[in-house]
Formats: C-alpha cells, sequence, structure tokens
C-alpha cells in the first residue's frame, strides 16, 4: 500500500494517452447521474451578488484554496499574470512564500484548512473576495479518510463559506470519471484504482452535487490524468460523463480555471478535459459555449 499511495496525487499513468486522433478520445454517451438545473432563484446572504451574466475580470480578487497545490500554483501564477489580485489560501504561511518566487504586491498568503469549517474560511475569504477556486487535494497519508475530508467536507465547507460571504463565484478542480459507476465504468482501472483507498472519486462527486444544490455560480472543471510538463496538445472539451481517458498538462488546467472567470460561457457547467496534438486549437470561450447547462 505504501508503494500505492504515492500515485493517488497522480493517476496519470492509469489513463490512456491521447497521442492519437482526436475523435478516438475514450468517450462514453452513458449517463444516469444526478442533474440538477441551475437554482438561480436561491439568493445568497452577505454582499451584493456578482452579476450572473458578466464575468470576474482582471483587476478583481480570487480567492484560491491549495494554493501551493501542483495546480494551485499554476492557477496562482496565471491569475497574476492575467492582472487578478490573489488570496491564496494555504495552510503555512511561511512555507508558501517560499513557493512563490517573486513578491507580486497582488498576492496575499493567508493560513486556511478547508478542513476546519466554514467559519473560519470565512472570515480568510473576507469580503474583498469576488470569486474563489477550488484546487484542494488530500496529502497523501495512512488515514483512509482524508480524501473524504478535504474533497467532500472541505469543498463543502468552502461553499458555505462563500455563502456566508456573499461570493457569487466557484470554480472546482475535480476529475473526470467521478460519475464512473452510472458511465459504466467500474471496472476502469483508474476509477477502481482511486476509490480503493478513500473513494477519492465518490468524496469528489458528492461536493460536486453540494456545489450545484447551493445557488452559487459554479463551473466544475473535470481533467483527466494530471501532467507536470508543458502542454503538448490541444484542449479536448467534453460534457460530463464523456471521458473516460487521457491526459492533460496542469498548465492548461490551470488556463481553463482562469479563463472561466471571465466567460459567461462557462456558468453553471460541468465540463471534462484532456488534450490530443490532434485536436484542432480553439478558444475558451467556444470550447464553453460548445456544452450545454445541464
Amino acid at each position: 500500500m505504501a508503494a500505492l499511495l504515492p500515485l493517488l496525487r497522480n493517476p496519470s499513468p492509469f489513463f490512456t494517452s491521447t497521442s492519437r486522433p482526436a475523435h478516438s478520445i475514450h468517450r462514453t454517451c452513458s449517463s444516469s447521474g444526478i442533474r440538477f438545473q441551475p437554482p438561480n432563484s436561491i439568493k445568497m446572504e452577505g454582499r451584493s451578488e456578482i452579476a450572473e451574466e458578466v464575468g470576474v475580470s482582471g483587476g478583481k480578487k480570487v480567492f484560491v484554496a491549495g494554493a501551493t497545490g501542483a495546480t494551485g500554483k499554476r492557477i496562482v501564477e496565471q491569475l497574476l499574470a492575467k492582472g487578478f489580485s490573489v488570496k491564496a489560501g494555504v495552510r503555512d504561511v511561511e512555507k508558501a512564500k517560499t513557493t512563490f518566487t517573486s513578491n507580486n504586491p497582488a498576492l496575499q498568503f493567508v493560513k486556511a484548512d478547508v478542513t476546519e469549517g466554514s467559519d473560519k474560511l470565512a472570515e480568510v475569504i473576507g469580503d474583498d473576495s469576488d470569486a474563489v477556486i477550488c484546487a484542494t487535494g488530500f496529502r497523501r497519508s495512512w488515514d483512509l479518510l482524508a480524501p473524504w475530508k478535504v474533497d467532500n467536507i472541505g469543498t463543502v465547507n468552502l461553499v458555505e463559506a462563500c455563502r456566508k460571504r456573499g461570493v457569487n463565484r466557484f470554480i472546482l478542480i475535480s476529475s473526470i470519471l467521478v460519475n464512473g459507476a452510472a458511465m459504466g465504468q467500474l471496472l476502469n482501472p483508474a476509477y477502481v484504482f482511486l476509490n480503493v483507498f478513500g473513494l477519492v472519486l465518490v468524496a469528489k462527486l458528492q461536493a460536486e452535487n453540494y456545489i450545484r444544490k447551493s445557488g452559487i455560480n459554479y463551473t466544475i472543471v473535470r481533467p483527466g490524468g494530471l501532467r507536470n510538463d508543458h502542454p503538448s496538445g490541444n484542449i479536448v472539451m467534453e460534457p460530463e460523463d464523456t471521458l473516460y481517458s487521457g491526459s492533460i498538462s496542469r498548465d492548461q488546467v490551470a488556463e481553463v480555471a482562469v479563463g472561466a472567470l471571465a466567460l459567461p460561457q462557462s456558468h453553471y457547467k460541468v465540463v471534462e478535459i484532456v488534450a490530443s496534438p490532434d485536436a484542432p486549437k480553439r478558444p475558451l470561450e467556444e470550447l464553453f459555449d460548445s456544452i450545454k447547462q445541464k
């Protein structure tokens, strides 16, 4: 088990490479997962809502949970590059400062642990955050409840903190295959492996469902196997419960998450993304526009 635990943080070996024609990326059209209509009638508490028909543009402040993780760090860097201010939620502020080489005045570090409840998170999110991006992931340990504490309860705590602060834009980094059971992928090696220790994908799916019922304006991004190298193909974006293999650079995951902030086409949508060298390069606006709301 000790030899297997490190792989939980990078499931890409279990996802088939996409170095083949874009049309051959593994998809499935079967889906019996829970669907929720965008609950636009539910009002957020706290300060005024961000208008749902417009995006969150550069110059605004974004709270990033999991900011020092492999994907979270890239999200922070791309946010800063696009002119956003960033409030980076981290467990260890001093350690986090050594993770980022530049002393960008637009970057603020705050101590935040998603497992400690929504009240503490609401305090650090504050009244000055316009959106929240959740890029958390459990740390390797022998605690089999860790995935549930972080990927389910932790995400729920973040959503509730947003509701308390009136933050009405939430972007979650999840994973393809979270609804694998409904897709007929129970025996998919990635689905089996990631659920053996801590029910990782089940925890993520439960958190997704909570977000969809919360009334918050969400975008849920489900990437394939995560790669640390630079992008080697173009982004392929499909509706939820479609892809069951493929991989993607973390840089491209960050690109989609950050890009979604400014695109109304991404509102109330769940998208699945991988990369393929044979896929045509398409702007994010066009990719999101091709996905219909459920």
